[in-house]
């Protein structure tokens, strides 16, 4: 069974800062832009349950047709299941923060580091 993901990375303000299309599905093009409509929609939920439970794992909080959102919220709330979900999303935080970390990064700005885009590629591979 081939899978596909789309990893979102959004900031404080809900702006998209980071995106990658993880998986062995070939992306279709006519949805090209389903993963950030999709993100919009349950960026309300997410805010919502965010500030009313303390678990940083959100399993499972969206779904559309055969897509289903999930979003680990780091303690300081910038918005990002099953087991290897967890793994990924907390090795994937541990890089942010790296990047955080790099004083060549303005925080909330996109991410275009090709090393991150690799890592993330590779964490994909190995979790999902």
């Amino acid at each position: 069974m081939t899978t596909a993901a789309c990893f979102i990375i959004a900031s404080r303000n809900d702006i998209p800062i980071y995106e990658a299309e993880v998986g062995s599905a070939a992306k279709r093009e006519a949805a090209a832009q389903l993963p950030q409509f999709i993100l919009q929609a349950a960026l309300d939920i997410v805010q919502d349950l965010a500030w009313t439970t303390s678990a940083m794992i959100l399993k499972t909080i969206d779904k559309f047709n055969d897509l289903v959102v999930s979003v680990y919220v780091t303690d300081d709330h910038i918005l990002n299941i099953d087991d290897g979900i967890k793994s990924f999303f907390l090795e994937v935080h541990e890089l942010y923060i790296k990047s955080l970390l790099n004083p060549l990064y303005l925080p909330g700005s996109r991410i275009t580091s090709s090393h991150f885009n690799t890592k993330v590629g590779a964490l994909a591979r190995k979790y999902l």
